[in-house]
């Protein structure tokens, strides 16, 4: 009677202990799969469009959630899907917010018919091109890449923006080929 009174213990630890891992599994990818679909954007960069800030290869993390509660601001790099094919995501810099006109003259950006270029320390090499004027849409973006010369972005698209629904993240850290805050 006690030989199978353990049986039947083993049977049901045996089984126990399976349940508990196959529960921890699931658990883990539920997680994991709640992260990766509202959380973080884990992204491999595979262009040289917003160098030298963002280096072809680099891989990074951007958030989801930074948008939730506040608008993108000018300087923001973001992750988007592409206007013309939403299943492309890209990185770019926003340049200009709804609502307000950008013009590109011998390379420098001017925002509102200002006389003063935006500072923008960030720029790879001297842009040489002239785009607009052009005012952004309410709820939409005007986006642009850190390499100027070697990008493209909205000043080339046939819709010159980017909607606030197609923002997906606000890219936040590189963690390869080193750890970097994304500015």
């Amino acid at each position: 009677m006690k030989k199978e009174a353990k049986k039947e213990q083993k049977k049901t630890s045996w089984k126990k202990e399976a349940f508990s891992w196959v529960l921890c599994i699931v658990i883990t990818i539920l997680i994991t799969e709640f992260i990766t679909n509202f959380v973080i954007i884990n992204a491999n960069i595979p262009s040289g469009s917003m160098e030298n800030t963002i280096m072809t290869n680099d891989k990074l993390i951007a958030l989801r959630t930074s948008y939730w509660f506040n608008d993108p601001k000018r300087g923001d790099i973001i992750i988007f899907k592409y206007p013309e094919n939403e299943k492309e995501w890209y990185i770019k810099r926003v340049i200009a917010l709804p609502g307000e006109t950008v013009q590109v003259k011998d390379g420098k950006v001017y925002i509102n018919h200002s006389k003063k270029p935006l500072n923008e320390p960030y720029i790879k090499e001297e842009p040489v091109d002239d785009f607009g004027p052009y005012t952004v849409p309410k709820n939409g973006y005007f986006v642009m890449g850190d390499n100027r010369n070697c990008s493209s972005d909205a000043r080339e698209w046939k819709v010159h923006y980017v909607s606030r629904d197609e923002i997906l993240g606000k890219a936040w850290l590189r963690y390869y080929p080193s750890f970097k805050w994304i500015k």
